[in-house]
């Protein structure tokens, strides 16, 4: 077995490993004492008294050098490797010390070292430079014996099978062998499934689902006018095929994905490029990519053949799956760094296809499910040899800008215009002289005083180098022009990677082979080619169709977004903590399906859509929640709320001044490469271009701590960790925001200007106005009611409320910055209306009564649920 495979490889490592010296002694030599002590006695010293202040774990190391660590000896720092063991003269160590440049010696501060301590050092690397190895754990690299049992155990490490469908009581009331599968455990249980639900209903519910928007009335009236058998069928096809479908279940793999345009979290820093695979995503999910296809693209797209070159740059744009994660640049030690994004990667690529925790190994052994450490770091020498050109340099130091590396970018094909000469020597020559500015006041008793604005002088300057260095770069930097983006690449050293001690980064183990989990056997897996990373094959690997998690975990998460709840209700673990399915052989059939459909998303959803249990009435009974509360066996459609998004795109579509465009870019691409606080400048322009935006909410800015006011209370998506099932929350937040949110005040006085410029009487408005919101025409008790609100508020004083309306002049989608014109309500253009931060005013009685009808409804637990 693969697993017994890896325990000798890594088995066979820990021989090799000298027991005292960490890689430096071969297996039969014995550690000298007489050398053990001669490092601790004479060397550590050295380290400790001259070195540590500077170059250590426990400060910021100077020029990215620690000599704390042997492993941070050996890689160096900015110049290179500090040490080369038995050549002293090549080492940067023995230059620094016996340098006689005053301003190049080392150490910088106190006395210069000895000629014994010199030569003791310069001793010490001729004869190897040996180090005490760190205390291996004794279980490090064994199989646990209980491992094998739950390899053999538990459900979902078994190989996917195709069940045969059951008999059941009634066949005439299935339309899909889903449905006899549902209907089978449903009479084992004694229990009926509800009746269907209303038309009106249902195609509510499936337009919501498929594309996150809601039915327009015409839709409506088409679908309740069409009596022929296959008019629901038609409404499927129709909505699978509108763009609309690939930002809904787009915006469900950005949320897998982790998708955000800024790093987080401590010091946020904007991917100003992200969007581009954001609109990656969609256009695949609109496409029908298939699923297997689809993740392979976004693991090796840059290893895969392309036919022309759009469709190579299409492939690399996929690889911002791995580059997009959160990346702490704050991390002082750049060996912490990289490790940090490796473990995002292992974890994105993992959670999301295989629904398992293979994070938890990265310090210990999974204590539950059968995945030892050595697996973590099969999987992390992949990573390793694979550079994270996320565009940002990879470890604190500098400021601002410093932030920015373009060459640390993925080049797309063809090559940018040269910039302006003139403009560029101009430019280059400003930015000179700032930074030289910059340079000659920070720190300085000048630069420290405070100004007239309470701010240190000095801020100033540094100010205006930033924003020189900003305008050069928007000249130069080939990402800003469109010409490169966010993605990943092979290394140039690619190779295996040590287990890391208790998963700290400077602390190694012995090296294991590259290679995949020993949970589960994937027959026909390939071998890792040496001369590249690994992650073709991985790719590979994961979508395999003889890997048997890959297409349980997608048909379960495409369950759950049209059910509410997974077979499996923990859609992103499938291990041994994770809920277990409510219908295996279900689960089994939908995944081996899928397979043989072309691991198709589309066929998935409209299989799941045209089901008999999808179009079921939310209804319950006492009986039915007596025996099944949790509607476990689907014996109704469960109602659920709509998600932040849709709440939004909704209020903004009743009015409809939802735009369907796809805008180009994202307002983040306008953001400098600084770091960016939630309450700063940049948050805040942000901020009101979301506000202002009119475009559908997967479009909005996406980054890391700054989330639209529109969506922040509606559990949006936390942007750090791989999420497949949103949180929902019932908070006092919500109801506030309904009943006192600018955006939901102007979108309803927006409803409300509508219906009353149209003709016809009152009872039609009100009419018109449940189609817009709710999708369906009012009882004549309900237009009675309304109409009773209607007259008792214009009898009142409530219209008194501060409401204006703003519009961006000739400007569709607003820049960050652009200038917002107040003007009257009556001479606003419908179509050029914007949102803004501002109150608003209904211009008479009227329309105040109106405005609050609509926002009542907007607040109503039916315009917020799917039944």
């Amino acid at each position: 077995m693969i697993s017994i495979s890896r325990s000798v490889a890594i088995a066979t490592a820990l021989l090799a490993a000298n027991p005292i010296f960490g890689g430096s002694a071969t297996a039969n030599e014995s550690p000298d004492p007489a050398s053990l002590e001669f490092f601790e006695a004479r060397i550590r010293p050295i380290l400790v008294e001259n070195c540590y202040t500077c170059h250590s774990a426990e400060t910021k190391p100077a020029g990215g050098l620690r000599v704390d660590d042997h492993q941070g000896l050996l890689d160096g720092g900015n110049s290179g490797p500090a040490i080369v063991p038995g050549d002293p003269g090549a080492s940067l160590l023995i230059q620094r010390v016996t340098n006689s440049n005053s301003n190049r010696v080392m150490p910088k501060e106190g006395e210069p070292l000895t000629d014994q301590q010199v030569a003791d050092l310069t001793l010490w690397i001729e004869q190897g430079a040996l180090w005490p190895a760190l205390k291996v754990p004794e279980s490090l690299g064994k199989d646990r014996g209980w491992y094998e049992a739950l390899r053999q155990e538990h459900w979902a490490w078994q190989p996917l099978t195709d069940p045969e469908v059951p008999p059941v009581s009634d066949d005439s009331w299935a339309n899909d062998d889903i449905d006899r599968f549902l209907l089978a455990a449903l009479d084992e249980a004694g229990l009926a499934p509800v009746g269907d639900a209303d038309r009106a209903t249902l195609l509510r519910r499936v337009t919501f689902d498929l594309t996150g928007l809601p039915p327009r009335p015409e839709e409506l009236d088409a679908f309740l006018e069409d009596s022929s058998p296959d008019a629901f069928e038609r409404v499927v096809d129709r909505l699978l095929d509108s763009p609309q479908f690939g930002e809904r279940w787009g915006r469900h793999w950005l949320d897998v994905a982790r998708y955000a345009e800024s790093t987080g979290p401590s010091r946020n820093i904007p991917y100003p490029h992200a969007w581009r695979y954001r609109d990656y995503v969609i256009d695949a999910v609109n496409a029908d990519v298939p699923f297997d296809r689809f993740v392979t693209e976004q693991i090796a797209g840059d290893l895969l053949p392309a036919d022309s070159d759009e469709e190579r740059d299409r492939l690399k744009i996929a690889t911002g799956f791995l580059a997009l994660g959160v990346k702490d640049v704050n991390q002082r030690f750049k060996v912490r760094f990289e490790m940090d994004n490796v473990d995002d990667q292992i974890d994105a690529a993992t959670r999301s296809v295989l629904g398992l925790t293979v994070s938890c190994s990265r310090c210990h052994d999974h204590k539950f499910d059968p995945i030892p450490t050595a697996d973590y770091y099969a999987l992390a020498g992949i990573f390793t040899s694979t550079v994270n050109a996320a565009g940002l340099r990879n470890q604190m130091g500098g400021g601002g800008l410093a932030y920015y590396v373009p060459s640390l970018l993925i080049p797309l094909s063809g090559t940018p215009p040269p910039p302006p000469e003139e403009e560029l020597k101009e430019l280059e020559a400003k930015v000179a002289e700032a930074k030289a500015a910059w340079d000659a006041i920070r720190g300085t008793r000048e630069g420290l005083a405070r100004g007239p604005d309470g701010r240190p002088v000095q801020r100033g300057y540094r100010d205006r180098f930033e924003k020189l260095n900003a305008e050069l770069l928007g000249l130069t930097d080939p990402a800003a022009q469109g010409f490169a983006v966010h993605g990943v690449r092979d290394a140039e050293q690619v190779g295996d990677t040590p287990i890391r001690i208790r998963g700290e980064a400077e602390k190694r183990g012995p090296t294991v082979p590259r290679g995949f989990l020993t949970a589960f056997e994937v027959p026909g897996a390939p071998a890792i080619n040496p001369a590249q990373s690994g992650r073709r094959e991985l790719a590979a690997w994961l979508t395999s169709e003889h890997n048997p998690l890959t297409p349980r975990v997608i048909v379960n998460r495409a369950w759950h977004h049209l059910h509410g709840r997974g077979i499996v209700s923990t859609v992103d673990n499938f291990g041994v903590t994770g809920d277990e399915p409510s219908h295996p052989e279900l689960l089994d059939h939908l995944a081996s399906r899928f397979v043989r459909d072309g691991w198709s998303i589309k066929r998935l959803v409209r299989a799941i859509a045209l089901s008999r249990s999808y179009q079921l009435a939310s209804e319950a009974t006492p009986e039915h929640l007596d025996a099944d509360p949790a509607n476990t066996l689907v014996w109704r459609h469960a109602p659920r709320r709509l998600d932040a998004e849709q709440i939004r795109d909704a209020m903004l579509a009743a009015w409809g001044s939802l735009s369907l465009d796809r805008p180009e870019g994202s307002a983040a691409r306008h953001l400098k490469m600084i770091e960016m606080r939630d309450n700063g400048p940049e948050a805040k322009e942000i901020h009101e271009f979301a506000d202002a935006s009119r475009s559908r909410s997967v479009y909005l800015p996406s980054l890391r701590g700054v989330t639209p006011k529109a969506l922040e209370p509606f559990d949006p998506v936390e942007q750090t960790l791989v999420t497949g099932r949103r949180e929902q929350t019932t908070v006092p937040a919500q109801a506030l925001f309904l009943l006192n949110s600018t955006v939901v005040r102007r979108e309803a006085l927006a409803v409300a200007e509508r219906l009353l410029g149209r003709d016809g009487d009152d009872d039609d408005r009100v009419r018109e106005l449940y189609r817009l919101t709710l999708g369906r025409s009012p009882s004549d008790g309900e237009v009675w009611r309304a109409l009773g609100f209607l007259a008792e508020y214009e009898r009142s004083d409530s219209a008194t409320d501060d409401v204006e309306l703003v519009r961006v002049a000739d400007e569709p989608e607003p820049a960050i910055g652009a200038t917002v014109e107040v003007v009257d309500p009556d001479q606003v253009d419908q179509s050029a209306v914007a949102i803004a931060e501002v109150d608003v005013r209904p211009h008479d009685t009227r329309s105040a009564a109106w405005m609050a009808l609509a926002q009542a409804i907007f607040a109503s637990a039916e315009f917020r649920y799917i039944r």
